[in-house]
């Protein structure tokens, strides 16, 4: 028998209007990342990091978040995680509300809208770059708590103290599903499908008592996530922007380098949501080829610097 874990019973919801319509958590938590690089970048260009102007920052974040952001954490996701979207469900690809946002794809649209940003505007991409990766582990940050709002994206199963169930869970297991609607429907008829079984036990006690003894104990990684890829990642990327201006394209590197090992690190205790490619996750198999962009930035960051130092001595 399971030790008294926390059942997640979070609303998606901040404001619900009706049963299908309302103000969702994943939605604020991305306006939040939006909000915080605006201000972010705004305040590194004043005093005078990175080629971005002031006046240029409010346009930058608006159609980054558009197109770099959305449009590719959507596409990312489909293509990374559920191309058979493309042929079973082609227009849910366009209903972002209902959730599914990859961050490889997102970043991948980022690197592309800020080239192209820079090429019409002629200004440095690697300038633009050092203070967009600075500031981006705060959007990540937020993510990850919708993440965990969600129920979503939920760890392995582990019996640490502060694991917790997550009634999500029924989604993917058809056993789990029979157990859970067998014990439900005699409190409510009603209560004959996963979704409505995860919607009353937001509300009902007495469901997440039933479910307390049928899911699975696991660690909450998307708070992992949150701490690594947000937090620590914030912090340590901050700390290299501002202690080196020159030469550009040294954050961006650190980035690239610092990002897949949080990942990494974080999907050693997420739930695979994809199948393996041999031991490692999707996330992991994809964050591995980060690491030759790094090595990239940086190699243009050691460069840049050796050319600036030749100037100066001469």
């Amino acid at each position: 028998m399971w030790l008294a874990f926390y059942v997640h019973h979070l609303n998606p919801f901040l404001i619900k209007f009706n049963d299908q319509f309302g103000i969702r958590w994943y939605g604020t938590a991305y306006l939040a990342g939006f909000v915080a690089a605006f201000y972010l970048l705004k305040w590194l260009a004043r005093r005078g990091y990175g080629s971005l102007r002031n006046e240029q920052v409010a346009d930058f974040v608006f159609y980054g978040a558009v197109f770099g952001v959305l449009v590719g954490g959507r596409l990312g996701y489909v293509l990374f995680y559920r191309p058979q979207m493309i042929v079973d469900d082609p227009l849910g690809i366009f209903r972002v509300w209902d959730g599914g946002m990859a961050s490889h794809g997102g970043i991948i649209g980022l690197v592309i809208f800020s080239f192209v940003y820079a090429r019409r505007h002629h200004i440095s991409w690697t300038g633009i770059g050092d203070n967009l990766v600075a500031v981006a582990p705060i959007g990540l940050f937020f993510g990850r708590l919708a993440n965990f709002i969600n129920g979503e994206l939920y760890g392995r199963p582990s019996t640490v103290p502060w694991a917790m169930q997550f009634p999500s869970e029924l989604l993917d297991s058809p056993r789990l599903q029979d157990l859970a609607i067998h014990q439900c429907m005699p409190i409510d008829p009603h209560l004959n499908t996963p979704w409505a079984i995860i919607e009353a036990s937001r509300t009902s006690p007495q469901v997440r008592e039933i479910l307390s003894h049928i899911l699975t104990p696991r660690h909450p990684s998307q708070l992992y996530e949150a701490f690594l890829e947000g937090l620590v990642l914030f912090v340590c990327l901050i700390v290299v922007r501002l202690r080196f201006r020159q030469p550009n394209g040294l954050t961006t590197g650190c980035f690239f380098l610092l990002y897949p090992t949080m990942r990494i690190i974080g999907e050693m205790f997420r739930e695979p949501d994809a199948p393996l490619t041999g031991p490692f996750s999707r996330g992991q198999f994809l964050s591995f080829f980060m690491y030759i962009v790094a090595i990239a930035f940086l190699f243009y960051a050691w460069r840049h610097r050796k050319v600036e130092d030749g100037r100066q001595r001469t």
